[in-house]
C-alpha cells in the first residue's frame, strides 16, 4: 500500500512486475471515485477474478501471491449499491434498453449513409474508368491512323505545315498565281492527307483547340513510330537482299551499319570507277533505283524507279516481308488486297494480321509512298546509325522532294503519260492484277455461267407457254 500524502486518500496496488502484466495481456478498467468525504475505492469483481485467475498468480513462484488491497474508509456512499446489484448493471433496465435502441438506430443510420456513399463512389469510379478507357481507345486510334502519314503523305513535313498552307490558300484569293513549288507541294500533301484520313477535315473543325492539338500530337507520334519500325525492319532485310544479289566480299553485316555505305570496299571501288573525286549527293540517283541496277546515260528515265531492291522494300513495308520474295512476275492473276481480306483466319484458326495497305485502305501505289521507300532503302545501305535528314553530302529532304516532283509535276503530256504507266506498273507489281475487273459487260454476258442462266430461263419460259 502506498500513501498518497493524505490519510483519507489511498491507492490499491499490486506488487506485480510490469513485464509479467504485459505478457498476461490484462487490461484493467479502474473505476475510482475518491472523495474527501471518505468514499471507498473499489475494484470491480469481474476484474479481480480475471486478475487472480491469470497464469502468473497460479504459479505461486518467487513473486508471491497476488493480494487485492482495498482501503476501507469510514462509511460507504449510497451509490455503492448500484454497482453491486445485478452483476454491476444499472438499476433502471428500461433506461438501458432505451439507450441501446437509440444507439442501434444511430448505428443503422450511419451504415446506411456509408452504403450510399460507397455506391456513389463506385459509380464515380466506373464513370472515370469508362472515360479513361474511351480516351485510351481514342489515343490508340489516332496513333494507328497516324502511322500512314510519313509513308504516304509527307516524310519530313509536319501536319501543321500542311494545314497552314491549306488555310493560307483559303484566305488568299491569289493562291494559284503566287504559290511557289514548295507551297504547291504542301498543298498536294494536305489533299493527300484528307484522302488518306477521310475523317480528318471534319474532326479538325469540330474539336476544341486543346483537343485538336492533342489529336495532332498523337498523329505525329504514330507517324514517327511507324517510320522507326520500318527503318529497323529494312536494316536487316536490305542487307540480306544486297548479299544475295551482289555477293560482296566481305558480306554486309545485317546488325552492324558501320561497315555499310561508302565505307564498304565495293562501294568505294564503284565510286572510283565513275570518276576521280566523285561525290555522292542527292543530285545523283542511286543505282538501286534502276532496273538491273544500271542507268542508260542517254535515256536516264529508262528503268528508273524499277529497281529490284526498291520494289522489295516497298512490298516488305506495305504488304509483308514474305511478299517481297516474289517480285519477278508481272502480278498477273493475283490480288494481294483481296487475298488478305479473305484470309481473316488461317486453317488453324489463328487470326491473320492485316498488312499496312489494307489498314489504310490503300489500293494503288502513290508517288509519295515510292519516295518514302527510296529514302528508307538509301538509309538502310548507308553507314549512319540513327535517322537524320542529312548524311554528309546527301540531303534526304531534297532527295524525297526530287522523287515526289518527278511524279507529281511532269513537264508535259508525254511525261505525264509516262508517269501514269509507271504507277500502273508499280500497282500491278505490288498489289497484283485481277483481270476480271477489266472485262466488259458484253464479255461477261457471253461467258458460260451467264449463258447457262439465260438458257435455263428460256427453257422455263418455253415450258410455261406450251399448251
Amino acid at each position: 500500500m502506498t500513501n498518497t500524502g493524505k490519510d483519507d486518500h489511498k491507492i490499491c496496488i499490486c506488487d506485480t512486475p510490469p513485464d509479467i502484466l504485459a505478457h498476461a495481456s490484462i487490461t484493467f478498467l479502474i473505476l475510482s471515485v475518491v472523495q474527501p468525504d471518505h468514499q471507498t475505492f473499489m475494484v470491480h469483481a469481474s476484474q479481480a477474478t480475471t486478475f487472480s485467475s491469470s497464469a502468473y498468480f497460479d504459479d505461486r513462484g518467487p513473486h508471491g501471491t497476488a493480494q487485492l488491497i482495498t482501503e476501507h474508509v469510514n462509511a460507504s456512499t449510497p451509490h455503492d449499491k448500484d454497482w453491486r446489484q445485478d452483476g454491476g448493471s444499472p438499476l433502471h433496465a428500461e433506461d438501458k434498453d432505451g439507450g441501446n435502441l437509440q444507439q442501434s438506430e444511430a448505428a443503422n443510420h450511419v451504415q446506411a449513409r456509408q452504403r450510399r456513399r460507397i455506391a456513389q463512389l463506385e459509380e464515380q469510379l466506373e464513370t472515370l474508368e469508362a472515360g479513361r478507357a474511351a480516351k485510351e481507345k481514342q489515343i490508340n486510334y489516332y496513333m494507328a491512323q497516324g502511322r500512314a502519314l510519313r509513308r504516304v503523305v509527307a516524310l519530313f513535313d509536319n501536319v501543321e505545315d500542311l494545314i497552314a498552307e491549306n488555310d493560307r490558300r483559303c484566305d488568299d484569293e491569289q493562291q494559284d498565281q503566287d504559290a511557289t513549288l514548295e507551297q504547291d507541294r504542301l498543298q498536294v500533301g494536305y489533299v493527300t492527307l484528307t484522302q488518306t484520313l477521310l475523317w480528318f477535315h471534319k474532326k479538325g473543325c469540330e474539336l476544341e483547340y486543346d483537343d485538336y492539338l492533342h489529336m495532332i500530337k498523337m498523329l505525329r507520334q504514330g507517324a514517327d513510330g511507324a517510320r522507326g519500325d520500318n527503318t529497323t525492319k529494312l536494316k536487316t532485310l536490305v542487307s540480306k537482299w544486297v548479299n544475295c544479289d551482289f555477293k560482296p566480299d566481305p558480306p554486309v553485316d545485317p546488325e552492324d551499319k558501320h561497315s555499310r555505305g561508302f565505307t564498304h570496299n565495293m562501294v568505294r571501288a564503284g565510286i572510283r570507277d565513275h570518276s576521280e573525286g566523285y561525290v555522292v549527293t542527292d543530285l545523283s540517283f542511286p543505282t538501286f533505283l534502276y532496273d538491273k541496277y544500271a542507268a542508260n546515260p542517254h535515256d536516264l528515265e529508262e528503268g528508273l524507279f524499277k529497281g529490284k531492291i526498291l520494289l522489295q522494300g516497298y512490298k516488305a513495308v506495305f504488304t509483308s516481308p514474305s511478299s517481297a520474295r516474289d517480285v519477278e512476275g508481272d502480278g498477273d492473276g493475283t490480288d494481294v488486297i483481296q487475298n488478305n481480306t479473305r484470309a481473316k483466319k488461317s486453317s488453324s484458326g489463328v487470326k491473320v494480321k492485316k498488312h499496312v495497305a489494307e489498314i489504310i485502305k490503300m489500293k494503288k501505289v502513290t508517288p509519295r509512298s515510292i519516295a518514302y521507300i527510296a529514302c528508307q532503302v538509301q538509309f538502310a545501305i548507308s553507314s549512319i546509325t540513327s535517322w537524320r535528314s542529312v548524311d554528309g553530302d546527301f540531303d534526304y529532304v531534297q532527295f524525297w522532294q526530287t522523287i515526289v516532283d518527278f511524279f507529281e509535276w511532269p513537264p508535259g503530256h508525254e511525261a505525264h503519260r509516262s508517269v501514269d504507266r509507271l504507277l500502273e506498273w508499280w500497282t500491278r507489281k505490288v498489289f497484283g492484277r485481277n483481270h476480271r475487273n477489266e472485262l466488259s459487260n458484253m464479255a461477261r454476258a457471253s461467258m458460260s455461267v451467264n449463258a447457262l442462266a439465260r438458257q435455263r430461263a428460256q427453257g422455263d419460259d418455253a415450258a410455261f407457254n406450251s399448251p
